[in-house]
């Protein structure tokens, strides 16, 4: 009952201790018995406390005794009907041992690690990978960090395969990376999320460059998870053989969630937890970097939204209510950036680099960060979501300052 007073496990454990054998063989135990009895049963009620274990439902008030079942083995003991383990001892010894034995043991290994890590990121700055004449496959490469991936290989004399939907603006794309050195360029238009195309893509990129040159990067700059993962499913073979590297364009919202970017923001955890596996699985066959760029001049920060009806229409009120105060970074640096980790190997990206301590806030004050979200993009009860804070602080001047005048141009056009 809700009411009645129960008794402390610790008093029950007392009183067990107390009681009585109702074996009648028991009373000619040597001592030294009933004290290895009484040592196992504290040994499994601590142990029992450490998992968190319910109260044992076997406690009767009063005067009356705790009725336990037979321990069986060292460390079993009933409580509310659950036996304890093995593995629950082992579990919650683990629960007090593995906090501080991980501390320690960053302490202890995290100095030459990063004195190693120091010292290879030395080296790979002095001795980059060599791109001409590689052949280098980019899907999403009409606009955005694409395009600018596009002329950023151009200039380091790679052959590029650019894929995208908008052919003619593929046209244009491949014209200017000719003109920026590129040896060759050959446009794929297509939809990565369509499979057939995907394989089309890889296929037609073999039967033009030869076996013995094929895709020795593949560039994923279009944010669509499937998209992506069926790119790397047939491109995956091909990089084996040529031991060549995924680069991949994810978001920092994928470890930094904003608020009404839902599907967005879980399309990009998926893609980096994807591609996080994937590089454990292929150990040094392929290499593997995963880019996480804040806010990025691109169509999306340009104001291009996917309505509810299924069509891409431009509002640019949502999207300043959308970005705020947050400081924008020009496609170009974004891409020169990733062409010079790609080149030195490295496993991760994030653009701009001080993007980088949002994390360690969402790792040590989530609730925080979650409060401040909360205060800047959402709208009050019964308004409109274009009333944020947000907004209203970007149309006090903040976009003028930190936004690129592309994104501030009145002729953004719905595509």
């Amino acid at each position: 009952m809700r009411g009645a007073s129960q008794p402390s496990a610790l008093a029950a454990l007392h009183v067990a201790t107390r009681t009585t054998p109702t074996c009648p063989q028991a009373k000619h135990r040597p001592i030294h018995a009933k004290h290895q009895r009484v040592a196992v049963q504290i040994f499994a009620f601590f142990s029992a406390k450490l998992v968190f274990l319910p109260p044992c439902s076997a406690l009767i008030r009063g005067d009356q005794c705790l009725k336990l079942k037979k321990i069986d083995q060292v460390g079993s003991r009933c409580l509310g009907g659950r036996k304890t383990t093995m593995v629950d001892l082992v579990n919650g010894v683990l629960n007090w041992v593995a906090t501080p034995a991980m501390v320690a043991s960053l302490l202890l290994f995290y100095p030459p690690y990063y004195l190693f890590k120091t010292v290879y990121s030395f080296l790979s700055y002095l001795f980059p990978d060599d791109l001409a004449r590689k052949v280098v496959l980019i899907t999403g490469a009409s606009s955005g960090i694409g395009e600018q991936l596009a002329y950023q290989y151009a200039l380091n004399r790679a052959s590029l395969v650019l894929v995208a939907r908008r052919e003619w603006s593929l046209r244009k794309v491949a014209d200017q990376a000719f003109e920026l050195g590129a040896p060759d360029v050959i446009i794929l238009p297509g939809d990565v999320a369509n499979p057939e195309d995907c394989k089309r893509f890889v296929q037609t990129t073999i039967d033009h460059y030869g076996r013995c040159k094929s895709p020795t990067s593949l560039i994923c700059s279009d944010v669509n998870f499937w998209g992506s993962v069926q790119s790397t499913f047939e491109a995956l073979p091909h990089l084996k053989r040529s031991r060549g590297r995924i680069v991949v364009t994810a978001s920092a919202t994928g470890w930094n969630p904003v608020p009404r970017m839902t599907f967005y923001n879980a399309a990009n955890a998926a893609l980096i937890n994807f591609y996080e596996t994937l590089r454990s699985e292929l150990g040094s066959q392929v290499g593997i970097t995963i880019v996480t760029p804040g806010w990025i001049e691109s169509e999306m920060s340009k104001g291009k939204f996917l309505k509810d009806h299924g069509e891409m229409e431009v509002d640019q009120e949502m999207r300043d209510a959308q970005i705020g105060l947050f400081p924008v970074e020009y496609a170009k640096n974004c891409a020169k950036a990733m062409v010079q980790a790609a080149r030195q190997g490295e496993r991760c990206l994030t653009v701009p680099p001080w993007f980088s301590t949002m994390y360690l806030w969402r790792v040590f004050a989530p609730e925080v960060v979650e409060f401040c979200y909360r205060l800047l993009y959402m709208h009050r009860h019964g308004g409109s979501q274009a009333d944020a804070p947000s907004k209203k602080m970007a149309e006090a001047g903040g976009k003028k300052l930190l936004y690129p005048t592309s994104l501030r141009s009145a002729d953004i056009k719905d595509e």
